[in-house]
């Protein structure tokens, strides 16, 4: 297994020798969590790499022109600590409502914040409210001069260390849509008591992190302190979310990773009745799905990272797909993971020093971060309609999806005022699925495969018939969730078909390649997993599946061991150089 040969290689290796040995990392993340202590140490090596960077469009004197090598940057501090990733890149997050709304002078002035690696906050949530950004609390109340901002804002991460906030406010006398506003709130700037900083919450994971919250009483702004027109800000949260989703599969794909290689090294090493465990065909079973359920959040990501640039339209309908799949995924392969661990799943003192249970309760946060999986769900039900007739027309931005799936290429510059609260097109990637499992039918592809594709492409079929029967609405039915949750699945299908097929010829020889191992194993998982969720028949075994789980968890098992990648579309991890402990505790 090597790494890609493009899309931010050399930079992945830069970051790798900054942060330094994975074991020496390991037990300074272990002893952090314990203490419940913010990871400041990881922050700084972030910084002096300079991975704040990556945060400012390049436009305005950074380095973010390519969301794909964003998305393997944060993926590699990802895969060492899922919490130390959530501290430094929350800026990220706080920072996009302003790229995608805020005048050139708003975006210059954050940039030069963020380029000297200052933190920044997104204050959204609210006590009595959490996700419902319709009917806030904290007002924003016309003064002269500008604004006066009361409220409370909470839970709020960075809100705390952080001196600049994007907050939302209310700004009409009802709220609503047209309601709200969005303001940089600057902390250094703002009178004495108009401000408190609200104590840090105890959280089961990401010990460390600065969730915390903010009082306003009566804190002045400026008119220019408003980022775009009065009333736009939910129509700005909405929109700079859809990068924002899009780009926390890295917190899924990190945790994952992390996680397969630990299991990875434990069942190879392990040994029972004279033989280790990756002899036997349960925990090889366990190993291969995991890899497959990973594989296919990464292929998700990656066409989801790369479809911001070229499929810029469709991000309302990428974005919660690939939001609510990863986590769902990275959960799930999680749970079945640890059944192999044991009681190494949960101890801390143990096997690595404990980093399988802090991975696990880290990620347990992602799947609500940036909006829960019910919350992005209930966005694309509401895209139901434009979805199905998208589908029936085939309808697909040819140029822009080739652009999308070619993984390492470049891409085209990202257009800030192409994102749309619906997409008028639909999804590329799922409705040009039947012609594209069509065209394997005229090239020779690895015995399985194309009755995996067709397989899928009837799937999709039957799905979009579900769906024209399910009328968006305030209060969807439990089945519209359950359509979504197979549409996000399909989704992940496709990427995976459209990444082997482009990347086949550049990954001659590599293991995971070989007679198209890693996408037959993401496939079968797939069809599974959509059975499940729609209550059909699992489909008929493809020739060849039966051969599936043994190779594939082999290869796991070595790359875990070697540090090679243990994913596709993976960078190697360098081993250790200080002692992990092996099962036992050693």
């Amino acid at each position: 297994m090597t790494a890609p040969r493009t899309g931010g290689r050399a930079e992945v290796s830069i970051l790798e020798e900054t942060l330094g040995d994975p074991g020496q990392a390991a037990r300074e993340n272990a002893e952090l969590d314990a203490a419940e202590e913010f990871p400041a140490a990881s922050c700084a090596r972030l910084d002096a790499f300079g991975l704040a960077a990556y945060y400012v469009p390049a436009r305005f004197g950074g380095k973010l022109d390519d969301h794909e090598v964003f998305l393997r940057l944060l993926r590699t501090v990802a895969r060492r600590d899922v919490s130390a990733t959530v501290a430094h890149a929350k800026t990220y997050l706080g920072v996009a409502p302003v790229w995608v709304g805020g005048s050139p002078e708003q975006a210059a002035g954050v940039a030069d914040v963020v380029l000297s690696a200052g933190p920044v906050g997104w204050a959204l949530s609210e006590p009595e409210h959490g996700a419902d950004l319709l009917n806030g609390s904290c007002t924003a109340t016309p003064q002269a001069g500008g604004y006066r901002l009361d409220g409370v804002k909470w839970p709020i991460n960075n809100a705390t260390r952080a001196d600049l906030l994007t907050v939302l406010a209310r700004t009409g006398e009802h709220g609503g849509a047209r309601g709200h506003s969005l303001f940089l709130f600057d902390k250094t700037q703002a009178a004495s008591g108009t401000w408190r900083a609200l104590p840090k919450v105890p959280t089961h994971g990401i010990r460390g992190i600065d969730i915390s919250g903010i009082e306003f009483t009566g804190a002045g702004l400026p008119a220019t302190a408003r980022i775009g027109a009065e009333g736009t800000g939910v129509e700005t949260v909405l929109r700079a979310l859809q990068l924002t989703r899009t780009m926390c599969a890295v917190l899924s794909l990190g945790a994952g990773e992390h996680a397969l290689r630990l299991t990875g090294r434990f069942v190879a090493t392990r040994l029972i009745q004279r033989r280790p465990l990756i002899e036997r065909p349960y925990p090889a079973a366990i190993l291969a799905q995991s890899a497959a359920q990973l594989a296919a959040v990464e292929a998700a990501a990656l066409v989801g990272s790369r479809s911001i640039h070229s499929l810029t339209e469709e991000m309302s309908v990428v974005s919660p797909v690939v939001k609510a799949l990863a986590p769902t995924l990275v959960d799930s392969m999680l749970a079945e993971l640890a059944e192999l661990l044991g009681a190494r799943s949960f101890l801390t003192g143990v096997y690595e020093h404990g980093a399988f249970q802090k991975v696990r309760r880290d990620h347990q946060v992602v799947s609500i971060f940036d909006g829960s999986t019910p919350v992005n769900r209930a966005g694309l039900i509401q895209q139901y309609p434009r979805l199905v007739r998208g589908f029936a027309k085939g309808a697909a931005d040819t140029d822009g999806l080739r652009e999308a799936v070619a993984v390492g290429e470049p891409v085209r510059n990202l257009d800030h005022t192409a994102l749309t609260l619906m997409s008028r097109r639909g999804c590329s990637l799922v409705q040009s699925l039947p012609g594209f499992v069509a065209s394997l039918d005229t090239r020779t592809v690895p015995n399985g495969l194309a009755e995996h594709a067709h397989a899928l492409c009837t799937v999709v079929e039957q799905l979009h018939a579900l769906m024209a029967d399910t009328r968006p609405g305030a209060r969807p039915p439990m089945a519209a969730y359950e359509l979504a949750a197979a549409y996000e699945l399909c989704y992940a299908g496709a990427a995976c078909l459209h990444l082997w097929c482009t990347g086949e010829s550049g990954h001659q020889g590599e293991p995971l390649w070989e007679d198209g191992l890693w996408v037959r194993a993401a496939l079968r998982m797939l069809l599974a997993r959509i059975a499940d969720v729609l209550r059909m028949p699992k489909p008929a075994a493809a020739p060849g599946d039966d051969r599936i789980d043994g190779p594939l968890s082999l290869l796991v098992a070595e790359a875990a061991q070697t540090g090679a990648a243990v994913t596709p579309f993976g960078d190697p991890m360098p081993l250790p150089v200080t002692e992990l402990g092996g099962p036992s505790g050693r």
